[in-house]
């Protein structure tokens, strides 16, 4: 390169400097739990956190995984792949919502939830806790108030929930029965109709409350405790002039109690006992000129001390995403 300056002509040769980014090669050992859990059918978990990481070069083989690329993305995606193996591990395996949230980047919010309570250790392997903060509320207000209302639409989780905090103070020996009760309230059908006896025609009403017990114990178990008492399901007349002691005790579908049933059942509350009502109050089925003791007894009760009510709604919802939409739009 040439320039001139007064009467005279300067050169000078420039040398351009090639600058090399240099990629880091790391390999990451699966340890202590089965490769499977973590990369998924496919590689399909795996690729799912690699979207996010585009740049990286991964290659995954039996149980090692091998990345390459900048220092700060390897360093990025190697705490993802530690944290979902720490929540294997410490759980025998990971749902879909968590790595959703690790791919996401909510490292902290997994790591918090990671030192947040687990309520009962469920069959198969899996955890049953709060998963959501109307959830959370709902456990913190048992452990304070030993009655506690829990309203909200389906699938927030209000019964499950209630269902492992009774199961957690039973374990705990916090308590010495179990007892879930709901109305046998047609939802537009006829008790009539169905063949059995008196049991065989509520039992159908009953089933959730059994599919939520039967997640959370072994069958062989569950079914030892319903025999002997320990564990009791059964409709809301049958708790009529009982006194309910050193149990824990779940009234479901309260909407669909009348005053007086809901009145009964909150006095049947003994010594040392805890309660939950649950219910949902968009689905009434209650004849029309039949007002809810649900709705009553939030009303009567809002003022008294010990008594907790924990509101959930679409955000709770823990069923098929569409379930959420579902209930907004019924609610527009």
């Amino acid at each position: 390169m040439c320039y001139f300056s007064g009467n005279s002509y300067f050169c000078f040769s420039v040398k351009l400097m090639s600058v090399k980014i240099y990629s880091l090669e790391e390999v990451f050992i699966i340890e202590g739990i089965d490769p499977l859990l973590l990369l998924g059918v496919n590689n399909q978990k795996l690729k799912h956190i690699l979207a996010g990481f585009p740049q990286l070069k991964v290659v995954a083989r039996g149980q090692s995984i091998k990345m390459t690329g900048s220092r700060s993305e390897v360093a990025k995606l190697k705490t993802r792949l530690v944290l979902i193996s720490n929540i294997i591990e410490k759980y025998g395996n990971i749902s879909k919502e968590e790595i959703d949230q690790i791919s996401e980047g909510k490292v902290k919010e997994i790591k918090d939830m990671l030192n947040e309570e687990v309520l009962v250790y469920g069959q198969g392997g899996g955890v049953v806790k709060a998963q959501t903060l109307n959830q959370r509320r709902l456990v913190e207000a048992s452990q304070k108030n030993d009655l506690v209302f829990a309203v909200g639409p389906a699938g927030t989780g209000k019964t499950f929930t209630s269902v492992a905090l009774a199961v957690q103070a039973f374990k705990a020996k916090k308590v010495k029965r179990i007892i879930l009760t709901r109305p046998a309230v047609e939802a537009g059908e006829n008790l009539g109709f169905l063949p059995g006896d008196l049991k065989e025609k509520l039992d159908p009403y009953m089933q959730p409350l059994y599919d939520a017990l039967r997640a959370m114990l072994p069958v062989d178990k569950l079914k030892e405790y319903i025999e002997n008492g320990t564990i009791e399901v059964a409709p809301l007349a049958f708790m009529r002039g009982r006194t309910l002691d050193h149990a824990f005790v779940i009234m479901d579908e309260a909407q669909n109690a009348t005053e007086m049933q809901l009145r009964m059942f909150l006095t049947r509350m003994g010594k040392s006992a805890k309660f939950i009502v649950t219910g949902d109050v968009t689905q009434i089925d209650l004849p029309k000129k039949q007002p809810s003791g649900l709705l009553q007894a939030i009303n009567y009760l809002k003022s008294v001390e010990g008594i907790a009510f924990i509101t959930l709604d679409g955000k709770d919802v823990m069923r098929h995403p569409l379930v959420g939409k579902i209930i907004k739009a019924y609610e527009r």
